[in-house]
């Protein structure tokens, strides 16, 4: 059970690479950012589409009395915080952890320039990396909320007894976990140094490790509807933040075309790996 829940999450790294790219024009590495953002918005349609679903229907069961008002009031609560949390936490988390480099690129504008070469004193980096660094872990970090919830379903079938939903499960993760990675990683195109090997293992664990701690939660503890809901808006949440965040740099950056084409073949890229779960039956 925990192999499958480390290959379903670890397979994040196989998109990673695409950070090494170098010697790409402008218009390449908005190109790529953009179908970065495709995905995104796919993974935002999936975690609310679901967390909507067993919300809607404690909902309808209250009304037909078959549950009590209070658990109507739990997954509302679990929705409308998970969201809340994913959007105001990263604003939170970006302003605290980066509140220099922030100030910075609101005065000087830096990423919309590209070519700074004002040193920031931390880790000897400019301006516009210390950005691009950030944007990388919180891309990360959104995407590892979602896949904790997904961790959580499998550890669920196994303990069921379904081992072959877990292994459908599993692989239909692990193919959408491949193209998170290339969502993580297409920012970093955009820096004149490689990133170091630790930076990319770093995120790419935050993206993906929590598959892992999912499926041994989900074993242990089960997969309650509040649980599930409130770990899927939060993700929901988070990945809003994030693609908006990433569309207002692309957008400064290259035409509009470019975006919405990029955008296109990255929401193409999000439904061609989920036939792989619909396919199985799920």
């Amino acid at each position: 059970m925990l192999l499958l829940g480390a290959t379903a999450g670890l397979t994040i790294f196989l998109g990673l690479p695409i950070a090494f790219l170098r010697n790409v024009d402008q218009q390449t590495k908005s190109f790529l950012n953009a179908v970065a953002i495709g995905i995104l918005i796919f993974l935002i349609v999936d975690v609310f589409s679901h967390a909507w679903e067993v919300t809607e229907e404690s909902v309808l069961n209250w009304f037909a009395g078959k549950v009590v008002l209070a658990y109507v009031i739990a997954n509302l609560s679990a929705l409308l915080g998970g969201i809340a949390v994913g959007l105001l936490g990263l604003s939170y988390y970006e302003s605290k952890l980066f509140p220099r480099v922030l100030n910075n690129e609101r005065i000087k504008s830096t990423i919309q320039q590209g070519t700074s070469k004002r040193e920031a004193p931390l880790y000897d980096l400019t301006i516009d990396e210390l950005g691009t660094y950030k944007l990388a872990i919180m891309i990360a970090t959104a995407i590892g909320a979602h896949n904790f919830s997904e961790g959580l379903a499998i550890g669920q079938s196994y303990a069921a007894g379904s081992i072959g939903l877990a292994l459908i499960l599993v692989i239909g993760f692990g193919a959408h976990n491949a193209t998170e990675g290339f969502g993580i990683s297409s920012p970093l195109t955009r820096l004149e140094r490689r990133p170091s090997l630790k930076f990319l293992t770093g995120v790419g664990l935050i993206g993906g490790f929590p598959t892992f701690i999912g499926t041994l939660v989900g074993s242990l503890i089960g997969l309650s509807s509040f649980t599930f809901i409130l770990f899927l808006s939060l993700a929901g949440g988070a990945l809003v933040y994030v693609s908006l965040l990433m569309y207002s740099t692309g957008r400064r950056q290259s035409n509009n075309h470019t975006i919405m084409l990029g955008i296109f073949i990255g929401l193409c890229a999000g439904f061609v790996t989920d036939l792989l779960i619909t396919l199985g039956g799920i």
